[in-house]
């Protein structure tokens, strides 16, 4: 049960039913997620959600590895709306399903793709040490260049704001989904497999 009133849109403001119209009609075409918390503030949800545009949809990075950065927090902080949107999308922009079933479960994932293992390394150390080794943060930068390596670590931090705010207002699944991670908070990753 949410710890909030999560309003349909007929409860909504006017103001708050312009953001959520604005939303609505963008490239996520609902609201699941943390907007449904933020619109209590139009002008934060307005900005969250050009943000979270920007990150999802436009960084420098492929998408199979931007939805890499995603389920690698959401496992973190064992965010299951996070997993669950973000687990089908990370497979449709092709990372293999064991990799993202060992994230699932913390488990070693082993990866055949560098650029897979140096992400993967990135986020858990920002994760785990709140800064990433300089050979790792260079490795980055080589590979993404200064927008990728900035990208990166702004999807780090903004989907770290997004669990915080669903995991603290215990935002629920839609109708129908079981909580597809084990446990609650914070998870310690396991370091890829060699």
């Amino acid at each position: 049960m949410p710890r909030i009133a999560l309003p349909g849109r007929e409860e909504l403001s006017p103001e708050q039913q312009r953001v959520h119209d604005g939303v609505v009609s963008g490239p996520r075409g609902t609201i699941i997620g943390p907007l449904r918390a933020a619109i209590h503030n139009p002008e934060l949800a307005e900005k969250w959600s050009a943000l979270g545009e920007v990150l999802r949809f436009r960084t420098a990075l492929p998408k199979r590895l931007d939805e890499l950065a995603i389920i690698i927090t959401a496992r973190r902080f064992g965010s299951q709306i996070e997993w669950w949107v973000h687990a089908r999308a990370a497979a449709e922009a092709g990372l293999p399903e064991a990799v993202i079933e060992a994230i699932r479960h913390a488990a070693p994932p082993a990866f055949d793709d560098a650029a897979d293992g140096e992400i993967y390394a990135f986020t858990r150390a920002l994760h785990h040490e709140g800064i990433v080794p300089q050979p790792l943060y260079d490795a980055v930068l080589a590979r993404w260049g200064t927008r990728g390596v900035v990208d990166l670590t702004a999807l780090i931090g903004y989907y770290t704001l997004v669990s915080y705010t669903l995991n603290n207002h215990d935002i629920p699944l839609p109708d129908g989904v079981a909580p597809p991670l084990a446990g609650q908070g914070l998870t310690n990753l396991a370091e890829a497999a060699a």
